[in-house]
């Protein structure tokens, strides 16, 4: 299932039990916060599009997320520029592993 998400006050909420596929066209600076995993030992994942604004925005991802090499991606900063991350938990968000699926698409 696909949810457009927006934020409000610099923060964006993500609830996992709504879907597989977010997209979000920031407006601010926007941390994420990610809400209603599935219980562990049940593998979820979903994709997570963020096309950037036209003026560059900055993101932050929640603290479980682990990236490759312990370092979050830079976004893209072109106006209306696309960035797509994948991201699992198999532990009710203990821990969320992300990766980049593409950058600058847009």
């Amino acid at each position: 299932t696909f949810n457009a998400i927006t934020s409000s006050a610099g923060f964006a909420t993500l609830d996992l039990s709504t879907g597989t596929v977010f997209s979000h066209i920031l407006t601010e600076d926007t941390e994420y916060v990610f809400t209603n995993p599935p219980v562990s030992g049940t593998a979820y994942g979903f994709t997570l599009k963020i096309t950037q604004d036209s003026t560059a925005r900055a993101i932050t991802w929640p603290a479980e997320v682990d990236w490759a090499a312990a370092t979050a991606p830079t976004l893209s900063v072109g106006s209306g520029e696309i960035d797509v991350f994948t991201i699992f938990t198999l532990d009710a968000g203990t821990t969320y592993y992300g990766f980049t699926s593409g950058q600058a698409m847009g």
